[in-house]
């Protein structure tokens, strides 16, 4: 990275490899529209609070393990995933949560501050549906202090996911 780049990322606030990886995605723009707090926003909650949006309007981004494998799962702030829909969706035997060290292994990034894309490693990414409910949501930009907006579908598009069903319905 140039001292240029650096520079840029530091300003924006967004992690040094998600600035990067919008800038290698041709969406420099958005560099200038990540917001940070100086409170963390590890959790849908706390970022909501912070941009005074609705909870559905963050989207978080979870790893799971599918038969030891990582994947991405897109999700809206106020909903949780189902495991088992996401298994189904995947053909896979067994998913859980992937542990910490494996989602910062996979990333490049700590739990509470993944983004949708720019990752260290390439993974197969499932996006929920309900993200498309709004006009704009707001994800982490690689750091537990940072986040962006952008269009729901451009948002699944960049990260390379696949629209699903893998929210938990409420009885």
């Amino acid at each position: 990275m140039t001292t240029t780049a650096a520079t840029d990322a530091d300003r924006s606030g967004a992690h040094p490899r998600f600035a990067q990886a919008l800038r290698d995605l041709g969406l420099d723009e958005l560099e200038g529209r990540v917001r940070r707090f100086p409170e963390a926003t590890r959790t849908a909650a706390e970022a909501a609070a912070a941009l005074g949006c609705e909870l559905s309007q963050i989207c978080k981004s979870l790893i799971f393990a599918a038969d030891g494998v990582p994947v991405l799962v897109l999700m809206d702030g106020a909903s949780r995933v189902d495991v088992e829909l996401v298994r189904r969706e995947l053909g896979a035997e067994k998913v859980t949560r992937a542990r910490a060290e494996v989602v910062r292994e996979t990333t490049g990034y700590a739990i509470g501050g993944v983004p949708p894309f720019g990752h260290r490693t390439r993974t197969r990414v499932l996006a929920d549906r309900s993200l498309l409910a709004h006009d704009v949501v707001w994800a982490a930009a690689g750091t537990p202090y940072t986040v962006f907006p952008m269009a729901p579908r451009d948002l699944v598009s960049h990260a390379g996911g696949t629209l699903v069903d893998v929210r938990e319905r409420t009885s």
